[in-house]
């Protein structure tokens, strides 16, 4: 009896104590910084250059570099993709930021947008009628360590408005194109579409 007695409360004290090493385990505290890395997923660039051909000297270009998530099927209700757009600023592409590279001044949908290099997002209002177009700068961006997935917290320096289009057909991978009309330098037309999504902007580039 008296064995039985000791067995059993020596049971009784390991449940407890590994409860209680579990329950520490639990308690542990999370380290404060942790490190992520992606692979060499696949990225996309369109660009519009400028040659003198009086000069044989380039005459000026810009360039936009985006990563191409894939449309995701439970976007295709739109409840859904309301619900992660809608008032928001909105994340445009993936892993690292998308970046406008221009060594000149551009007149994008009539705001100016000075040259230089601009982290770029999305913005769709609160009804989810209109888009725009957020640019951020990137300094500003680095100083406070904002992932791309943490835009809505980055600052906005500019916003241009969107045209919303509609899609003649489901585009998987995101997909953002400058086209420009041969003959017609000054005109060019950013369009991005991705699934059922499609806006577009016009810029001017000065030319002299």
């Amino acid at each position: 009896m008296k064995s039985t007695t000791v067995r059993i409360m020596f049971t009784v004290a390991l449940a407890i104590c590994s409860a209680g090493v579990l329950q520490a385990q639990d308690n542990k505290a999370r380290p404060r910084i942790i490190a992520f890395g992606s692979d060499s997923p696949e990225r996309g660039t369109t660009r519009v250059g400028y040659w003198n051909n009086e000069k044989n000297m380039g005459a000026g270009q810009f360039a936009i570099d985006y990563g191409r998530p894939v449309w995701r099927k439970e976007y295709d209700d739109g409840g859904n993709f309301d619900k992660i757009t809608k008032g928001k600023v909105y994340r445009l592409g993936s892993n690292f930021w998308t970046t406008l590279d221009s060594d000149m001044p551009l007149t994008i949908a009539g705001k100016s947008i000075p040259a230089g290099s601009w982290y770029l997002g999305l913005h769709r209002s609160e009804d989810g009628a209109t888009w725009s177009l957020v640019f951020i700068d990137p300094a500003k961006a680095r100083e406070a360590h904002i992932d791309a997935s943490e835009i809505e917290r980055a600052p906005i320096a500019y916003k241009t408005a969107m045209t919303v289009e509609k899609a003649s057909e489901s585009i998987e991978k995101l997909t953002i194109d400058l086209i420009f009309q041969k003959g017609n330098l000054k005109d060019v037309t950013l369009r991005i579409a991705w699934g059922r999504m499609q806006l577009s902007a016009p810029i001017v580039v000065p030319m002299t």
